[in-house]
């Protein structure tokens, strides 16, 4: 499975799955340390969920430990100095 997260705005991500959006990443809070959430947008059930999500929502101290979960996906970011932060997640 080859994910990749693309960020709409500061803090919030579509996660792409086969060029499929299937989840939501977000971060919450408003002052570190925040909460990263990965939500996926459909309720399956349990065996038909895309790994590694065993639960609709998962959440994470921060978005590099989220994207280890995820295995390293690439980001593209909106930033036009930073094409994507794959390097440094």
């Amino acid at each position: 499975m080859t994910y990749r997260l693309i960020q709409l705005a500061p803090g919030a991500y579509d996660l792409f799955l086969n060029e499929i959006i299937v989840a939501s990443v977000v971060r919450s809070g408003l002052r570190q340390p925040y909460k990263w959430t990965a939500e996926l947008l459909e309720d399956l059930p349990r065996s038909k969920r895309p790994l590694p999500f065993r639960d609709i929502e998962h959440s994470f101290p921060s978005l590099e430990e989220l994207c280890a979960w995820l295995g390293h996906p690439p980001v593209k970011t909106n930033n036009r100095h930073t094409t994507s932060l794959s390097a440094s997640v």
